[in-house]
């Protein structure tokens, strides 16, 4: 599909804020990365993956930091507030056979390791990743190439 500002130039006005709010700095950047990581492997997004493998790689993280994220449950490298992350993560992505995805437990599991602001901080990062989902699996951004060139001139060309 091709670039979507063109047809929606306002997006512009919502992603920009919406970024700006994730990259506060009140939770680290590699840990909002690997949050949008594993989102990408559980949406089954080539593109999201890519991509957040890519900053993480940028910013220096280890590979084994990297690619142990689809096992992060067994895997050593995560602190307990990164491991709070990733399951609320995946609590909001994956459907529960009880229908409640996020209970108590979990949330107060993580205000144990965020206080308010960076657990809204994590929230927006989770809804941030929700507002861009349908653009990644519907619109199939070209994984590698920077936001903005990152989606094909013809239209009905796919990746």
């Amino acid at each position: 599909m091709p670039e979507p500002i063109q047809f929606l130039p306002e997006l512009v006005e919502i992603a920009g804020p919406l970024h700006k709010v994730i990259q506060n700095g009140v939770v680290p950047r590699a840990t909002v990365s690997l949050m949008q990581l594993r989102a990408g492997q559980i949406l089954g997004s080539t593109y999201l993956t890519i991509r957040e493998t890519a900053n993480l790689r940028e910013i220096g993280e280890p590979e084994e930091r990297i690619t142990a994220v689809a096992t992060w449950q067994d895997a050593t490298y995560y602190t307990a507030a990164e491991r709070i992350a990733l399951e609320l993560v995946e609590a909001v992505l994956t459907p529960s056979p009880s229908g409640e995805r996020v209970p108590d437990e979990l949330h107060a599991k993580a205000a144990e390791h965020y206080d308010d602001k960076a657990l809204w901080t994590l929230i927006m990062a989770i809804a941030h990743i929700g507002f861009f989902t349908s653009a990644a699996l519907i619109a199939k951004p070209i994984p590698g190439m920077p936001p903005g060139q990152n989606y094909s001139v013809q239209e009905g060309q796919r990746q």
